[in-house]
């Protein structure tokens, strides 16, 4: 079909009828669609998830997330550099979700960091479905991702299997302004709680338990203030309860209940909950114990309640006095009740550290954030532990067990970079290193024993008599391998390391020049970054 306009000059060849379609001319849109349209197009189109935090968080920032961002800011602080190594901040707010009963967890985020969560989630016995609301370009720009997480909601919200869904956005909705607050926020009886959890604004994954720990306590501070709410399972408590903040041993709360009946009260529940009715029964709590005191969200909630707050644990014979002393303060509790708790325990404490002697020098490294806890009991153990990294921030709640370890010598390094840990590992060569896993890569390597913080050492109790004799196994039987370790070291001398591990009939084929060029590469991407963060 060929067409002639009078207004051009020739004809205009076509197949079909499509040039005759009429186009409809929107209006013009206002210099804050622009502005945000710009942003998430230079998320969506920049790498992606692969962008620099700086220009992730200025997308965020311009995609009106501010306000989040700030509050983040202020929770959970940075520096002295930007973020510790560690493995990605929504895996604590992912885990947290998956362990509570009837909440379901939906993530909207990047496919590969989903698949990254779902795998580590699942590696550590999640055994729970993780929802997932894919995206592209188009449908990031275009706002359509919003709808379909907002259908999807709606799809999942069925009373008689959940009380709650939990919609997570990891970096890139974050960047690009995907506003989870608009979501409803119960939908059929079931809440909706959305949260924000970019690695560029959480610094480490034990804090991202605490944004949805904090965001979970802040609906249900709303719904008691609304009217009566349902009871916990397991029923209140007929003594006052001390609420308690952080992961811990699942044994940990029975002793802190024991430790505290003496003085007529009761272990209340801990936060994070594993069912929603145990958010109540934590908010009923007259005081909230920080034994993890990052949780800077909960906390506020639980000020915001009208709640007292007590920082650091009972752990080891003067830590337990010490914080015996003010649980009983804060709940007024006459003085010779909060005697006959610490009479009732401290000489098993005491007993137990003498026949759990540690002898040797430790340097201690982790992420959990109950790594002054660990260093504290360590030392009353008899042990010598001159340096003490951990990637949570310092904190009002953390003050007291800071404080007891610097009158021992300690330094104490927070948001402690991996190469803080090395630089300890190197400079003091302890009898053996507590840390993560490069951590514990690198002392092996170096013929030091080394034990890997998470699994071997966080995940024993601490607190109490069954705390206070719980770590002198495994570290003794550690610090006695060292000369198992020199025999290996000694076995695999001589077989390179790096690009040149391994056994090689010749020379490797080393090309210095080829890593210089590189470098030159990573050199340059590291100054752009740095000058599109300044402007």
């Amino acid at each position: 079909m060929m067409t002639h306009d009078t207004d051009t000059q020739g004809y205009e060849v076509g197949y079909d009828d499509a040039g005759e379609v009429q186009i409809i001319e929107g209006v013009a849109r206002d210099e804050t669609a622009d502005l945000l349209d710009a942003g998430t197009q230079a998320t969506a189109l920049e790498g992606g998830c692969t962008a620099s935090g700086g220009s992730m968080e200025a997308a965020a920032r311009a995609a009106g997330k501010s306000e989040i961002l700030d509050q983040y800011a202020e929770d959970y602080p940075q520096g002295p550099h930007d973020q510790p190594q560690s493995m990605c901040p929504a895996f604590g707010s992912l885990r947290v979700g998956l362990r509570m009963k009837r909440v379901a967890t939906v993530l909207s985020g990047s496919a590969c960091c989903v698949y990254g969560l779902t795998f580590v989630s699942h590696f550590y016995g999640a055994r729970r479905s993780v929802g997932y609301v894919p995206f592209n370009s188009e449908s990031l720009v275009t706002g359509k991702l919003f709808e379909d997480i907002r259908e999807s909601v709606h799809d999942m919200a069925d009373p008689d299997r959940y009380d709650a869904i939990v919609v997570t956005n990891l970096c890139v909705p974050t960047a690009s302004g995907v506003p989870l607050r608009l979501l409803p926020k119960e939908i059929n009886g079931v809440r909706i709680v959305g949260i924000d959890v970019p690695g560029f604004g959480i610094p480490t994954h034990a804090e991202a338990k605490d944004v949805l720990a904090g965001a979970m306590l802040n609906y249900a501070r709303e719904e008691i203030k609304a009217g009566p709410v349902a009871r916990p399972v397991g029923g209140k408590s007929d003594r006052p309860a001390v609420a308690l903040m952080g992961e811990m041993f699942p044994a940990d709360p029975m002793m802190i209940g024991a430790m505290l009946a003496p003085m007529g009260l009761a272990a209340g529940p801990v936060v994070p909950t594993r069912e929603w009715r145990e958010l109540y029964a934590a908010l009923d709590c007259g005081v909230a114990a920080a034994i993890h005191p990052f949780y800077t969200a909960s906390i506020r909630e639980f000020q915001a309640a009208g709640r007292k707050v007590v920082g650091s644990a009972p752990v080891g014979h003067d830590g337990t006095a010490a914080w015996l002393a003010a649980i009983g303060d804060a709940y007024n509790v006459k003085p010779d009740q909060i005697a006959a708790a610490q009479n009732a325990f401290l000489p098993a404490i005491k007993g137990a550290l003498a026949g759990s002697q540690i002898n040797g020098t430790i340097t201690l490294s982790g992420y959990e954030g109950s790594e002054l806890l660990v260093a504290r009991l360590l030392i009353e153990s008899g042990a010598d532990v001159p340096y003490v990294g951990t990637a949570c921030p310092k904190t009002e709640w953390s003050r007291p067990d800071a404080e007891w370890l610097e009158a021992k010598g300690v330094k104490i390094v927070y948001r402690a970079s991996l190469e803080d840990d090395l630089s300890a590992v190197d400079a003091i060569k302890p009898d053996l290193a507590i840390g993560t896993t490069p951590v514990v890569q690198h002392a092996k390597e170096a013929g030091i024993p080394s034990l890997y913080f998470t699994n071997l050492i966080s995940a024993r109790p601490l607190m109490g008599p069954a705390g206070a004799g719980s770590l002198a196994q495994v570290v003794n039987a550690a610090i006695a391998g060292k000369e198992k370790m020199d025999t290996m070291r000694a076995f695999f001398e001589g077989v390179g390391k790096e690009d040149t591990a391994g056994v090689w009939e010749g020379a490797p084929n080393l090309r210095p020049d080829f890593r210089a060029q590189h470098q030159k590469k990573l050199d340059k991407m590291a100054r752009a970054a740095k000058a599109q963060e300044m402007i």
